[in-house]
């Protein structure tokens, strides 16, 4: 099944006046024939090298026998739990295709100690761990491969046999696993992160818990003649049109799993379109929507709306000014990833740089090396720390005070981001939050879970618009956890992550409001009921 779209309103208009000028200027075939030059002078440089994941159904058949022998000889010793470390487009792609296949994948995509101690807790005795980091320095991943190592060490198995690292060729860490004797997959160097889901980043783990990596691979093949073909039925000029051709630009992106049976999508779809467009104070946000969102009845002059659905040819009406898509996942994947790319030349932009989000990873760094205690709160209220960046605090020091203030300043077109740096396997309620304040606020709430969203949406929060203001949600740190050889535990990582992006965010003259929850269960009523009332 190919991808088919069907749209009304703004959606429509934006297609029939957009599509034709793409096809008349041979975008989709240049696309494909990785022309550089279609985003712009400034851009040639970065493109030249980022346009990979074109050819990446036909490369990353080369891998598929590979892993399944990997695979075999794993099983075959009773290793049978996957565990995956990685970040931004190394984790959200591989739990996509998971899920939606049914495989078993432990995904941890976090610093937060629990979270960490949560995935060493499986039995190692059946576990694989695969490292996956594009650059091969990723502070994350390289804490986390320390950790299970010495864990592997500590029972006897020797981590040699059971760390498996993905990576780009001539990385520090290709350099260095292939010098220790680790199993190595390469990816195409010429594919950005956020592009990689159908190249090794994205098949190793998932052929390794038991996807049919051949099967997607056939999926996003069964879309790429149509994606390349300069025709107005592209389903990836479609798309590219209406996420950036409406006029006025509707700028928030809601995706919404409706029908579909793929699952998480939109969380993937949201770093893929968010780093890539949000830049020069430009770009799209997307916002993943749950199907009874407040903002699907708030009439948004600035949202839309986009269904993932069952079958975009239905007979049924499409909901006025919303748009539906359907196809697999496979195709689904390759679709957006074309579509993104045909925004950014819309939208005048480089779709494949990521120039804010090395900021908050300095700012962090920074806070690592000089390991001193973190600031005080401001304010403590009951037992939970209230501490801002980028705004006065008000005079009433409470909570429910701060909060308000927080919420007022968000403008008519503006948005809130709630992040989240806690557990989100132990936590997932709250995701509840998103929408119980999108109905306080009535304007467009995202939620992302610290730190793995500052490889996904935090480009879009310092180079995008300056108009969101940002709610961060921390725990008072009860556990920690050591990195071995290294001279910061986990907590002082994820605290360091936290109070760097809120620095770099308060300098761009984003507010930030920061809530430590030294109680959790408490605590975490206290916010529910504020955004309740």
């Amino acid at each position: 099944m190919t991808v088919t779209i069907a749209a009304t309103g703004a959606a429509a208009a934006a297609i029939e006046r957009v599509v034709p000028q793409l096809v008349s200027d041979g975008v989709a075939g240049a696309i494909t024939a990785q022309d550089p030059t279609l985003w712009g002078s400034a851009a040639e440089a970065e493109a030249a090298v980022r346009l990979g994941w074109t050819e990446a159904v036909a490369v990353s058949r080369g891998l598929i026998d590979d892993i399944e022998a990997l695979r075999e000889d794993l099983a075959a010793k009773g290793v049978h739990r996957v565990v995956l470390c990685g970040m931004g487009g190394s984790s959200l792609a591989p739990e996509v295709i998971t899920k939606t296949y049914g495989a078993e994948l432990v995904v941890l995509d976090s610093t937060h100690p629990e979270q960490v101690q949560g995935a060493l807790a499986g039995p190692l005795e059946s576990a694989v761990v695969v490292v996956s980091s594009k650059s091969g320095s990723t502070v994350e991943t390289d804490s986390h491969k320390r950790t299970f190592a010495a864990a592997f060490r500590a029972v006897g198995i020797d981590p040699i046999e059971r760390i498996v690292i993905v990576t780009d060729p001539g990385s520090p860490l290709d350099v260095s696993a292939r010098a220790d004797g680790y199993r190595v997959f390469n990816a195409d160097p010429n594919v950005g992160g956020r592009y990689s889901a159908l190249t090794a980043f994205g098949l190793v783990p998932c052929g390794l818990a038991g996807v049919d990596v051949g099967q997607l691979l056939d999926e996003a093949g069964a879309a790429s003649y149509s994606l390349a073909l300069d025709s107005e039925d592209n389903p990836g000029l479609v798309l590219g049109a209406v996420l950036a051709g409406t006029r006025p630009l509707k700028d928030k992106i809601g995706i919404v799993a409706d029908g579909t049976h793929i699952v998480g999508f939109a969380d993937w779809a949201e770093q893929l379109i968010a780093e890539s467009t949000g830049k020069e104070g430009k770009g799209l946000l997307p916002v993943v929507l749950e199907l009874d969102a407040p903002e699907l009845d708030l009439d948004l002059p600035d949202l839309q709306v986009i269904r993932l659905v069952k079958d975009a040819r239905a007979t049924h009406e499409v909901a006025d000014g919303e748009v539906e898509i359907a196809g697999s996942l496979g195709a689904q994947l390759l679709t957006w990833e074309y579509a993104t790319v045909v925004a950014g030349r819309i939208l005048g932009i480089n779709p494949f740089d990521q120039p804010d989000v090395e900021s908050a990873k300095i700012a962090a760094r920074a806070l690592i090396d000089d390991l001193t205690p973190p600031a005080p709160p401001a304010f403590t209220d009951g037992t939970i720390g209230v501490g801002a960046a980028g705004f006065p605090l008000p005079a009433e020091q409470t909570v429910d005070a701060a909060l308000d203030s927080l919420l007022t300043m968000i403008p008519d077109d503006g948005y809130l981001s709630v992040q989240v740096y806690l557990d989100r396997i132990a936590h997932p309620e709250l995701e509840e939050l998103r929408g119980l304040l999108a109905a306080k606020t009535g304007r467009p709430v995202t939620f992302g879970w610290g730190p793995r969203f500052l490889h996904s949406t935090g480009q879009y929060h310092k180079g995008g618009p300056a108009f969101g203001v940002f709610l961060q949600v921390l725990g008072a740190g009860a556990s920690d956890l050591e990195i071995p050889d290294r001279p910061f535990t986990f907590g002082q990582l994820i605290r360091a992550q936290a109070a760097g992006d809120a620095s770099v965010l308060a300098d761009q003259g984003r507010p930030v409001l920061t809530l430590t929850l030294g109680d959790f269960r408490s605590d975490s009523e206290r916010l529910r009921e504020f955004a309740t009332r």
